[in-house]
């Protein structure tokens, strides 16, 4: 390539020494562009010049204005993706978004600003796609392309390409999840919409647009928060496209099979609901919930939001994914005004996963979904915990016998040992570790039980579920009919877990040192000068990973290695003291005003003393769905003065 800079400013210095040298008159541009002519340049550069163009007019006019004025940091790359011609796909664009009127007054940040984003997450037959995060706008400023495999499970024609008509018969819709980040990195859903996407099988030119519109979640879900444009294609493009009458009677089909299945269903649960009561009338006060709305507020069977759920490479033990519940974040469902209500809002596991934090039912049924695929029998408990607020819970039986409640808020384990109310005063009971107080029924993918013991306090109960005396179970054919996957439409696929996309070492490190400013800072004001002592720091790493693996496993194991290491790195005559914590969240400055909170934690940070050296230590611990685990010890040292 030619130096375009360099000809110019040869041609600019031999000009001023020809032309200026004498009359020291003003050089003007016509001048310049005239000596850059007469040496041929000009000619030069324009053969050099290569004009590309790679948007059409007509798109350019239509394309929705861009939410904000900043640029990207990196320039998009496009990837090149690996097609196999033998196989359909649906290339789904996101087109822009309008009349989010939410956002109608949000001010246009400046550039490098953090604002808020949304993010659209899509799930279609087992596959996962993320946008990228676009600033929160009237109009926000989607351009995003998925390109979606469409192909059939069955053996033997999994290697064919589907046809129109095959992919008719396939009613999976596309499940996207809108979620909104606020500048703190806090979740919020916004959408949860199913897509029809077979309508592109009825178009002429394989390509057809959509305006979606989006409707809110629970108190919210009829209400409107926006519209996205979407785009399908066909690729390759089908030979032969099928007529709107066909698509629509499928469709009309489809609708019916699935109304009737849900009516059957429904008449048989108040067939089981009316038997279920004349056993003993103050049933109608248990917790027995066959019935929740999801975030749609769509009533579904509670059977539905469980099933056997394999986390591949992600996960290896049914304790590890006990973890993994229990560090995604717990929020109730939002209520609008007082009275402390409680709002029923169960989450379908694409949103809960998307937004990262959900409510216990969420969390139960993920970690039932999770064990169920580790092949325990697992079933999700609804009862009550202390005063009667309601609650659930994982219960796992062994092949023994064995009842363990798994609370997947915590990961804590409790074997279940019933108390017999029939014994003498004199006979010692177990005293039951675990929170829960009452449980009206139980259930997972297959099964429906509900709790007929005369008590329905959980230490008195017996997990003899064959019995029916004590366990009132459901038609599993009935269960069967309306929650096994592909039976209805209605019912959402699982998707796979995602691996983490965050980078432990990397993120411990920004923690801590993010940490370290705000001890010192805290100090300062304070008065005091702050001394780190980094191998005291380095010391603490034994004891944070010692207390995860506790955390998952239950075992302890190394803590003589970290007693040893820190006795000889403190001199004698110096006093140690350590404080360790956990979170949930990356969010340095809100760990740090938590942590000032504990009068432990705040002694050993505002330490004064007499060669005070201070360490800090954070440890990320990842976890699949970017959930993590975040400990951090803070310690200190100083020479004790009796």
């Amino acid at each position: 390539q030619m130096d375009v800079h360099g000809r110019i400013r040869e041609v600019l210095a031999e000009t001023i020494r020809e032309e200026l040298a004498p009359e020291h008159q003003q050089l003007s541009t016509e001048d310049l562009i005239k000596a850059l002519r007469q040496r041929g340049i000009i000619d030069d550069v324009m053969k050099e010049l290569k004009f590309v163009t790679d948007v059409d007019e007509k798109e350019r006019t239509s394309a929705p204005k861009p939410a904000t004025r900043f640029v990207d940091r990196e320039p998009p790359v496009l990837k090149k993706t690996n097609i196999d011609p033998t196989r359909r796909y649906l290339y789904l664009q996101v087109l822009g978004g309008k009349a989010f009127l939410e956002h109608l007054q949000e001010p246009e940040p400046l550039p490098g600003q953090i604002c808020s984003t949304f993010t659209l997450c899509l799930h279609f037959r087992n596959q996962r796609f993320r946008s990228k995060p676009v600033p929160c706008a009237c109009e926000p400023d989607f351009h995003d392309g998925f390109l979606l495999e469409v192909h059939k499970d069955s053996l033997g024609d999994g290697s064919k390409m589907v046809d129109a008509t095959t992919m008719l018969s396939i009613c999976d819709p596309v499940h996207m999840v809108l979620i909104k980040t606020d500048t703190f990195g806090e979740t919020t859903l916004v959408a949860s919409y199913f897509l029809e996407w077979r309508s592109v099988l009825t178009a002429e030119n394989g390509v057809t647009t959509l305006a979606v519109e989006l409707l809110g979640v629970g108190t919210e879900s009829k209400v409107s928060v926006g519209v996205l444009n979407i785009r399908l294609e066909m690729y390759p493009q089908l030979n032969k496209t099928l007529s709107p009458e066909v698509t629509n009677a499928q469709f009309a089909l489809e609708r019916q099979k699935t109304a009737e299945k849900e009516r059957l269903f429904l008449v048989y649960a108040k067939q089981w609901w009316r038997e279920y009561l004349q056993i003993r009338p103050t049933h109608n006060v248990r917790l027995v919930k066959i019935f929740a709305q999801d975030e749609n507020g769509i009533n579904r069977p509670v059977c539905s939001y469980v099933r056997a759920l394999r986390a591949g490479r992600l996960l290896d033990t049914p304790r590890q994914a006990a973890r993994f519940v229990s560090v995604l974040g717990y929020e109730r469902a939002p209520v609008i005004g007082g009275g402390g209500g409680k709002q029923e809002q169960w989450c379908t596991l694409l949103a809960f996963l998307c937004r990262n934090k959900g409510d216990c039912e969420d969390h139960a049924n993920l970690l039932c979904s999770l064990l169920l695929g580790f092949g325990l029998e697992a079933f999700v408990c609804v009862g009550t915990k202390a005063k009667g607020v309601p609650h659930t819970w994982v219960m796992t039986c062994g092949t023994d016998g064995t009842i363990t409640f798994w609370e997947s808020l915590t990961g804590h384990r409790y074997i279940h040992r019933p108390i017999n109310p029939d014994d003498p005063p004199l006979v010692e009971q177990p005293k039951p570790l675990y929170p829960y107080r009452t449980i009206g029924c139980i259930f997972n993918h297959q099964k429906f039980l509900g709790n007929c013991q005369p008590s329905d306090a959980v230490e008195v109960c017996v997990f003899d579920l064959h019995d029916e005396s004590k366990w009132k179970p459901m038609s599993g054919e009935a269960i069967k009919s309306v929650c096994s996957p592909g039976t209805t439409s209605s019912v959402p696929a699982f998707p796979p877990l995602c691996a983490s996309t965050i980078d432990a070492a990397v993120t411990s490190n920004e923690i801590e040192l993010q940490l370290r400013i705000l001890v010192s800072e805290h100090r300062k004001d304070l008065g005091l000068s702050t001394v780190w002592d980094d191998h005291l720091s380095y010391l603490l790493s034994p004891a944070l990973a010692a207390y995860e693996l506790e955390r998952t496993t239950s075992i302890s194991a190394g803590n003589e290695e970290f007693q040893d290491a820190v006795r000889r790195a403190v001199p004698e005559g110096h006093t140690f003291k350590g404080f360790p914590i956990h979170f949930v969240y990356r969010n340095a400055r809100r760990a740090f005003a938590t942590c000032l909170r504990s009068p432990f934690c705040e002694e050993i940070i505002c330490c004064r003393g007499d060669q005070v050296r201070l360490a800090v230590r954070v440890r990320v611990f990842t976890y699949p769905e970017s959930a993590c685990a975040v400990w951090i010890m803070f310690a200190c040292k100083y020479r004790s003065v009796l």
